[in-house]
């Protein structure tokens, strides 16, 4: 049974952190790191330890421990109730730190600006598979390796070939790399750490020839085969691009900002998609079928598609002059802003800095969208306007990525396309590490059953009432 949380006091739970208590009762009363818990409806109290602090200062208690707080026998004890997890932590995690009130994001340690302007998109792979940065000649063994697994098998081809030519690329993307897991049975051997490695090495390289596939296949050209002479970022451009040339040289400019984008988008901690992962991986399958579902999840406008949202609302703004009317329909409630705001951020987005940066550096070789003028104007009326300052609405990692992508005269459709290409690296990392954790469990959250009770069936001739629809 759910013991409901009350307002009045005889069915109060009181919580009192040790800090409450004199400092004799504290050193006499209970050991250090713990809470003591009150239930006003028994009076019963419990004390539990608190988990001794992460990296970012965060504390937790486990919520089993709550079960204690129970009514009679056949209580089933007090859960907690967290719609979307806003406040609860489902793994331990070693590869992102996010410190969203200073708008900070780490891979590993390593603070996100200084792998943008000093590292590559490979290297912070490596970083997050392995944990730390590579020797140069480890760089290069993975490197090597990367591009050694970036050919598919020609059925997984004849999969892409068969879909409609206005198939989103995400559709492709789910379809294609699932039926990944038929060509490596191996990969269902999940305790293996070699295994896992593997499977690791194909998905990064083998997702990027997907997707270029999946822009050729839209457009009706014909696939083009990986460049083994270029970088990731690189040989991505050639297999969309490539025409007639007989070798495809992409513009170091674009082919760095490409770069770049992957990194800002390598991974993001326990974000829906990640959690979607991890959530499949927990049943033990193979991490092509995980991986899958994580695409599926950023599949969502409301995870992976916000960029393309961000575009639609500037192209219906139309100029600069119209800003200042838009945002006051924003603070009406009549319009969203999209790209501003975000569930960790309650900063600057530290990637959407990097972004625009590199936005510039694009339009000098691409020419300047349009659009731009019209961003810069929001941005700057926004960041100094009450009502968004209050609200902590900052821009973030949507605003500008989508104008360069845009520059790069890629589809909308194509952009959630990327995202999952850079994410694929920080999902395989998270799912490395969940199948690595012995505290790892079977995903099933609990639930707060809301419907009715041990109802009497009444046969079809007897029912009086047709047509009632069931709630949901």
């Amino acid at each position: 049974m759910y013991a409901r949380w009350r307002p009045a006091a005889a069915g109060r739970v009181t919580i009192s952190r040790r800090a409450r208590m004199s400092e004799t009762d504290r050193r006499t009363e209970m050991p250090e790191n713990t809470l003591t818990i009150t239930d006003n409806r028994t009076g019963k109290t419990i004390t539990v330890p608190i988990s001794e602090r992460s990296s970012g200062g965060d504390e937790t208690i486990r919520a089993p421990e709550l079960r204690q707080l129970r009514v009679n026998e056949d209580d089933f004890g007090i859960m907690t109730y967290d719609p979307g997890f806003m406040d609860t932590a489902m793994c331990r995690s070693t590869i992102t730190f996010i410190d969203g009130d200073r708008g900070i994001l780490e891979y590993r340690g390593y603070p996100i600006g200084q792998l943008c302007e000093q590292s590559t998109f490979l290297e912070v792979g490596y970083l997050l598979i392995h944990g730390e940065l590579p020797t140069r000649g480890a760089y290069e063994q993975w490197v090597s390796e990367i591009k050694a697994n970036v050919m598919v098998h020609e059925s997984i081809r004849k999969i892409v070939d068969a879909q409609p030519l206005n198939a989103h690329p995400m559709t492709i993307l789910i379809g294609a790399i699932s039926a990944l897991s038929t060509f490596y049975p191996e990969a269902h051997n999940i305790h293996d750490a070699e295994s896992r490695m593997l499977q690791t090495k194909r998905l990064i390289g083998k997702v990027p020839t997907i997707a270029a596939w999946a822009y050729r296949h839209a457009l009706g050209l014909p696939f083009v085969q990986p460049d083994d002479d270029l970088t990731y970022a690189g040989n991505f451009l050639s297999m969309m691009y490539k025409g007639t040339e007989q070798k495809y040289v992409p513009d170091p400019v674009l082919e760095r900002a490409l770069d770049v984008l992957f990194i800002l988008h390598a991974d993001h901690e326990q974000n829906a998609s990640a959690n979607a992962v991890r959530a499949v991986a927990s049943t033990e399958v193979d991490p092509y079928s995980a991986v899958a579902a994580g695409v599926a999840a950023l599949y969502g406008p409301l995870h992976g598609g916000a960029n393309e949202a961000v575009l639609r609302m500037l192209r219906e703004i139309g100029s600069v002059k119209r800003v200042p009317e838009f945002l006051k329909a924003v603070e009406s409630g009549e319009r969203p802003l999209m790209g501003f705001g975000h569930r960790v951020y309650k900063n600057y987005d530290p990637r959407a800095r990097k972004i625009k940066q590199t936005a510039y550096e694009v339009f000098e070789v691409t020419g300047v969208n349009p659009l731009l003028e019209i961003a810069l104007e929001l941005e700057r009326i926004a960041l100094s306007d009450d009502y968004f300052i209050k609200r902590k609405l900052y821009p973030n990692v949507d605003f500008y990525s989508g104008l360069i992508y845009e520059a790069l005269k890629l589809p909308p459709e194509m952009f959630t396309a990327l995202f999952a290409l850079a994410r694929t690296t920080g999902w395989c990392a998270q799912w490395m590490e969940g199948a690595a954790d012995p505290e790892q469990k079977l995903a099933r959250p609990r639930q707060i059953y809301a419907g009715h009770r041990q109802r009497e069936f009444v046969p079809m001739g007897q029912r009086e009432h047709a047509g009632v629809v069931a709630r949901v």
